[in-house]
């Protein structure tokens, strides 16, 4: 995985000899606070889990390349890419405090946007000493 720290961009090698903690790594190297969770359509009762030891081909993966994502990409574009070029079902997560919650209310934030606002919930803020 490449990361530019200008303008972050993360290219994805999307393979289905990869695991599937091997894309979170490299997806949560770019946006430390931002998580990808990768899951299993499972009928009727919603959705499943997949672990971080799966191979992408167990996973769903149906269609391999390299995902460039950037930091202006909104998490809703991200979750579609992965769905219908890769045939993969992913969810992205914002760290806050120590939660991590769903970013379904918040879709069309960029991923730069959500990983701010993740380092915002989740750095502790220190009262400023006043100057006298």
């Amino acid at each position: 995985m490449l990361v530019n720290t200008l303008i972050m961009i993360a290219y994805l090698k999307v393979r289905k000899d990869r695991l599937v903690g091997d894309i979170q790594e490299d997806f949560n190297s770019a946006f430390p606070f931002l998580k990808i969770e990768f899951y299993k359509r499972a009928g009727d009762t919603g959705r499943q889990a997949i672990g971080k030891t799966v191979p992408l081909a167990i996973a769903g993966l149906m269609q391999e390349g390299i995902l460039k994502v950037d930091d202006n990409m909104s998490v809703g574009e991200l979750e579609h890419i992965f769905c219908d070029q890769y045939g993969a079902n992913v969810q992205v997560s914002r760290k806050s405090g120590s939660l991590w919650l769903e970013t379904t209310m918040t879709d069309k934030w960029t991923l730069k946007q959500q990983n701010d606002h993740g380092r915002e919930l989740s750095t502790p803020q220190y009262p400023q000493e006043e100057k006298r």
